[in-house]
């Protein structure tokens, strides 16, 4: 299950009415649905959660999506900052999550792929599902979580 992370419903279920379409995306935290555990002692389980027009997501996307609800890892794939922004690109006419640290924008509607900035890669993609009225993890996250390590 999926529980926000942060602001007013900190550790509620996510529900899709909780959804604003168009964005902003919501920070929410991976819950244990047996042991009701948040797993919330890394930031590398913090992951973003948006609602966005379903005829505007890529095939890929579309198919990890419900409703046009789509999840990715909040932790940039530069230097493992957080993506906290959700802004119009730097490069187009579209609103696109940016970490703020380094510049490096991404596409949810395109497997969060890299449209600005330094990261090598697109953010880690999270599969959903509705279970009881409420998103659900799906599986385990499509590509690296985090930025590159220090040698």
């Amino acid at each position: 299950m999926l529980v926000f992370s942060e602001g007013d419903h900190e550790g509620k279920l996510i529900k899709p009415a909780d959804l604003t379409a168009g964005g902003p995306p919501v920070h929410a935290w991976p819950q244990d649905p047996k042991t009701s555990v948040v797993r919330n002692a890394s930031r590398l389980n913090e992951i973003l959660i948006i609602r966005l027009d379903a005829a505007e997501l890529d095939e890929q996307t579309r198919a990890r999506a419900v409703d046009g609800i789509i999840a990715y890892s909040a932790i940039c794939s530069h230097a493992g900052c957080p993506v906290t922004a959700w802004v119009k690109s730097d490069v187009g006419d579209k609103e696109v999550f940016k970490c703020m640290c380094h510049n490096s924008e991404y596409d949810p509607r395109a497997s969060a792929q890299v449209v600005f900035g330094p990261a090598p890669r697109r953010l880690a993609a999270l599969p959903l599902a509705l279970a009881d009225g409420s998103l659900s993890v799906a599986g385990g996250f499509i590509g690296k979580v985090g930025g590159a390590q220090p040698g």
